[in-house]
C-alpha cells in the first residue's frame, strides 16, 4: 500500500479510517508509526501507563487481513488510548492503585468491548490520577512540561495532543474529561448521563460517572461515541434506546449560543476576553448569541455537587480505604476521611437541590440553542495541582452533554478552550454545534516535539 507523505502520527481518527478504507493506508503502518511516536515522546510526556506494543501489532495485522477480506468493521485498524479504570482484556487495570497494579479482572468494560468489536486496536492504557480523582499524576502537558495536563484524564489528553494516538477512553465526574482536554487544546466530549455504559470501569460516585471521550476534532469524537454509546442490560442506568446515528453537518446552520454570563467573572481576565472574542468571532460568522444567566446559584450547584461525590466516593471506597490506607493519595484519602463525616441528610439534601436544578434549567434555554462559557477557569496551571473543576461541574451534575473545544491561545500560548452544553440526550445538537464552531475556530497543535 502506498503510504500519505504527512506524517502517519498527525492523522486524525477519521482521516486515517478514509485511507485505510481506500487502501492508501495500511493499519501495520499506522501502529508501528505511533509506536514510534510514542517511543520517542513518552519519556518527557509520561502518558502511558503501559503500551500494547505486541497486541496492537497483532491486531493490527488482523485490521490489515479483515481489509483484504472485505470484512472489516467500522473502526478496523483504528488505535485508541483507553484511561486506566476501564477494565481492558488482557491488560492491567490499576487506577493508580498500587494494590491493583496487577489486576486484571475476567470481565471487559462494555466500551473497551464494543471498541474492539468494531475493529479498533487498544494501544495501551493510559495515565489517570488515583482512582480518576484529586492528586496528580507524573504527566506533563505538551504545551509546557511545567503545566499540569488537568485531571483526571491526564494521560488520555496529553497522549491525543501529543500525536501518540489519534483519540482516547476518559471520563468525567466532575471536569475530567473537558478539563484535560482544554488545557491540552484538545476536544473533550461527555454525553448524557446513562449515553455510555459504565459497567467495567472502577467507580468514583456512581451517579456523576459519565464515560467520555477524547479526540483531535469533533468529528472523530462523533464517530467513537456513535460506536460504544446505547443501552446495556449490565449498567441499568443506561438508556432505553438504539445507539445513536450521528451525521457531521459543519456547513449546516449556525448555532444559536447563549452566553453564561454567570462564569465570566470567575475567570481570568485572559481567559473571559479570550471567551468575548471567541464569542464575537462566531457571531460575526452568522452564529446568534444572547446572554443568559443560571436559574440557580452557581455556587449552590457547586456545593450539591462537592458533598454528592463525597459521600458517594466513600461508599466506593468503603472496603478499600481501611485495609490499604497507606496506598492512598494524601487528597483523596484527606476527601474520604473527611466525607465519612457527612450526615445522610446532607446528600439527601443535596440530591434535591440536584433535581430542582434540573426542573429550573429547562427554562434557560430556547429550541435548538446550545450554552456557551469557559471550559476552565485559566489556562493550564502549574502541575502540583490538576486544575479547577468547577466550570465543567454544573454539566456532570445535570447530566447534561457538554464539550470542550479548542477556542485558541492565550498571550502565552496556552490552550484555552470553548466549553458548550445541550439539554440531556441532545448529544446530536450539541455535536453539530460544536463541529461548526470548530470550522471557524481551527485546530490547535503542541509546539513541543513537533
Amino acid at each position: 500500500m502506498a503510504e500519505t507523505a504527512t506524517a502517519l502520527y498527525e492523522l486524525t481518527a477519521t482521516a486515517a479510517l478514509a485511507q485505510m478504507r481506500a487502501g492508501a493506508l495500511s493499519p501495520v503502518a499506522l501502529v508501528e508509526a505511533l509506536l514510534e511516536r510514542s517511543a520517542s515522546r513518552e519519556p518527557e510526556i509520561q502518558a502511558w501507563v503501559r503500551v500494547d506494543a505486541d497486541g496492537a501489532r497483532a491486531a493490527a495485522g488482523e485490521s490489515e487481513r479483515a481489509y483484504r477480506e472485505g470484512r472489516a468493521g467500522p473502526l478496523a485498524g483504528l488505535p485508541v488510548g483507553v484511561k486506566d479504570i476501564f477494565f481492558t482484556r488482557g491488560l492491567p487495570t490499576s487506577a493508580t492503585f498500587a494494590p491493583f497494579r496487577d489486576l486484571q479482572p475476567d470481565i471487559e468494560s462494555t466500551a473497551v468491548a464494543r471498541l474492539r468489536a468494531a475493529g479498533a486496536i487498544i494501544l495501551g492504557k493510559t495515565e489517570t490520577t488515583q482512582f480518576a480523582a484529586f492528586d496528580p499524576t507524573r504527566t506533563r502537558n505538551p504545551w509546557s512540561m511545567e503545566r499540569t495536563p488537568g485531571g483526571s484524564s491526564s494521560g488520555s489528553a496529553a497522549a491525543v495532543a501529543d500525536r501518540m494516538v489519534p483519540a482516547a477512553l476518559g471520563s468525567q465526574t466532575v471536569g475530567s474529561t473537558l478539563r484535560p482536554a482544554a488545557y491540552c487544546g484538545v476536544v473533550g466530549f461527555k454525553p448524557s448521563y446513562g449515553r455510555i455504559s459504565r459497567f467495567g470501569i472502577i467507580p468514583l460516585a456512581f451517579t456523576l460517572d459519565h464515560p467520555g471521550i477524547i479526540a483531535r476534532c469533533v468529528a472523530d469524537a462523533a464517530l467513537l461515541y456513535g460506536t460504544i454509546a446505547g443501552p446495556d442490560p449490565r449498567d441499568l442506568t443506561t438508556l432505553r434506546r438504539r445507539r445513536p446515528t450521528l451525521r457531521a453537518k459543519p456547513d449546516g446552520a449556525p448555532p444559536a449560543l447563549v452566553l453564561l454570563e454567570d462564569f465570566l467573572p470567575l475567570a481570568t481576565l485572559s481567559v473571559s476576553d479570550h471567551l468575548l472574542a471567541t464569542v464575537d468571532r462566531l457571531a460575526a460568522a452568522g452564529s446568534r448569541v444572547r446572554g443568559a444567566r443560571l436559574p440557580m446559584s452557581f455556587e449552590v450547584l457547586r456545593a450539591a455537587l462537592h458533598l454528592i461525590v463525597q459521600v458517594e466516593a466513600v461508599g466506593a471506597h468503603a472496603r478499600l480505604l481501611p485495609r490499604y490506607r497507606e496506598h492512598y493519595g494524601p487528597l483523596l484519602r484527606g476527601f474520604l476521611e473527611v466525607g465519612r463525616g457527612v450526615p445522610g441528610q446532607a446528600y439527601i439534601h443535596a440530591q434535591r437541590v440536584r433535581r430542582r436544578a434540573r426542573e429550573r434549567m429547562h427554562t434557560l434555554l430556547r429550541g435548538s440553542e446550545v450554552v456557551a462559557m469557559p471550559t476552565a477557569s485559566s489556562v493550564a496551571p502549574e502541575r502540583s495541582t490538576t486544575g479547577d473543576n468547577a466550570f465543567q461541574g454544573p454539566w456532570s451534575l445535570l447530566g447534561w452533554p457538554s464539550i470542550s473545544i479548542p477556542s485558541g491561545l492565550d498571550a502565552d500560548g496556552l490552550p484555552v478552550g470553548l466549553q458548550l452544553a445541550a439539554p440531556p440526550y441532545q448529544e446530536a445538537r450539541l455535536l453539530r454545534a460544536a463541529q461548526w464552531c470548530e470550522q471557524r475556530l481551527g485546530t490547535l497543535c503542541p509546539p513541543s516535539g513537533t
